[in-house]
């Protein structure tokens, strides 16, 4: 199986694939920074973000899929397929039937939690090639706990991909950090290391072009930048109630089945017969959106997935869900896993490279139209998939006819205000990892 050689977030994964009768076409690396939320340039002196902005695209935001964690959404992003169609619906792989719950990481290495027929970028790129002996994979492994933020480390990253575009001719490598949703979850996206590490990353974006430029790749590379979801505070007590979901149910006698204290999503599977009274008994529960599986919004893209649970429950805001009150210490000062249409669950795209229109501004848009973005930029026949390229293809050169946004009287460094949620909410009405799901370089 493919996903043999994927190991998740522990694995950097990259991909030599010449596409059948093409024509020329430029090479692509996709980056995506875990967690980086929308707006986290807004407050900080990013002068190399910035500078993207001059010489590429910009999103306003993107749009994660309705399961707002990272396996689910970079899934979304590397297949171009919504949950319910590639199956990834939880970090953690899992067993309604038999009550098995295996933890995120192990799950990273379970291939038929990720083996349901939508096939990754890089195996539709390997399915076109002249010679399948052309295609080369290679795993950079990282230690069990090795730390995600060692700037000498990711620019060492940088100079390896790179090295694969120039030495070995490489078409296609994506790239993946933890940060900024390690120190998101440990600190809270408000806190001054979230700051500290933005930085960072402006500086390795900074170093990244100066490192194209270096190896001769500015005139053949093209640069996706994004990630898999935004980050929240986290509302603790006592300045709230917690969600103790055993107030309101007798889980002994009602639930047969349930995948809990994992954030702010979870589902549920009733004993047989029970779903009313379980559904009905979870309405009275506070800050907490309840959904029969049948019912679920059509544009969550969830429904029609085997894996989604009977009930589905999505706490508002910052709430975290503790299922019978048991001595559950969460730590984490922020989260994500919220519902998509929260602002503060939007991330980023940026993008620059020979292809990319300069001074570009695109509306918002979903996380799932990337894929064939990316396919078009490859020049490679896409496998089925539920993006659209016409959403993307204005930010393109060769696109003319398109509606281009310049940004005139772009201020580098005097950054606005970060916007209250209501002004966020208005901005919205005004109007998106990868892809990392596959690789990992710390």
């Amino acid at each position: 199986m493919w996903l043999d050689l994927y190991l998740g977030m522990a694995v950097f994964l990259s991909v030599e694939c010449k596409p059948l009768n093409k024509g020329t076409h430029n090479k692509l690396l996709v980056i995506s920074f875990d967690g980086f939320r929308w707006d986290y340039d807004q407050d900080v002196d990013t002068p190399h973000m910035d500078k993207l902005v001059e010489d590429g695209v910009k999103a306003k935001y993107i749009t994660p899929p309705a399961i707002t964690m990272t396996s689910p959404s970079h899934f979304t992003t590397i297949t171009g397929r919504w949950i319910e169609d590639h199956g990834v619906v939880h970090n953690m792989m899992f067993n309604s039937t038999t009550h098995q719950k295996v933890g995120h990481k192990a799950t990273l290495k379970r291939s038929e939690w990720w083996d349901n027929g939508a096939l990754p970028l890089w195996i539709t790129a390997q399915n076109q090639v002249r010679n399948c002996g052309q295609c080369v994979n290679r795993a950079l492994v990282e230690e069990t706990g090795q730390q995600d933020d060692n700037e000498t480390e990711w620019r060492q990253n940088i100079d390896t991909v790179l090295s694969w575009f120039t030495e070995e001719d490489f078409d296609f490598v994506t790239l993946y950090y933890g940060e900024p949703d390690n120190v998101g979850h440990a600190k809270g996206p408000d806190h001054p290391d979230r700051k500290t590490i933005i930085k960072q990353i402006d500086r390795t974006i900074g170093y990244l072009r100066e490192a194209i430029q270096r190896d001769g790749l500015t005139d053949n590379l093209n640069v996706i930048i994004t990630s898999d979801h935004g980050m929240t505070t986290v509302k603790k007590i006592p300045l709230v109630d917690e969600i103790i979901l055993s107030k309101y149910l007798n889980f002994f006698n009602l639930v047969y089945f349930e995948l809990l204290d994992y954030g702010g999503f979870g589902m549920i599977t009733p004993k047989k017969g029970k779903e009313q009274h379980v559904y009905d008994a979870l309405m009275k529960a506070p800050n907490l959106t309840v959904y029969k599986k049948e019912d679920m919004p059509e544009n969550f893209h969830l429904s029609k997935n085997d894996r989604m649970q009977p009930i589905i429950v999505i706490a508002d805001l910052g709430f975290n869900l503790n299922s019978v009150g048991r001595l559950i210490v969460y730590v984490n000062k922020g989260d994500h896993g919220f519902h998509m249409d929260e602002m503060d669950m939007k991330t980023i795209f940026r993008a620059f490279g020979p292809d990319f229109k300069k001074s570009y501004l695109s509306e918002p848009f979903d996380s799932v139209h990337i894929y064939p973005l990316m396919c078009k930029l490859l020049q490679i026949d896409p496998a089925p998939n539920n993006g659209s390229l016409s959403v993307t293809e204005g930010m393109l050169v060769q696109n003319d006819t398109s509606r281009e946004l310049l940004l005139e009287n772009t201020v580098v460094h005097n950054k606005p205000r970060r916007p209250d949620v209501s002004e966020k909410l208005e901005s919205a009405h005004l109007e998106p990892t990868i892809i990392h799901t596959m690789l990992k370089v710390a």
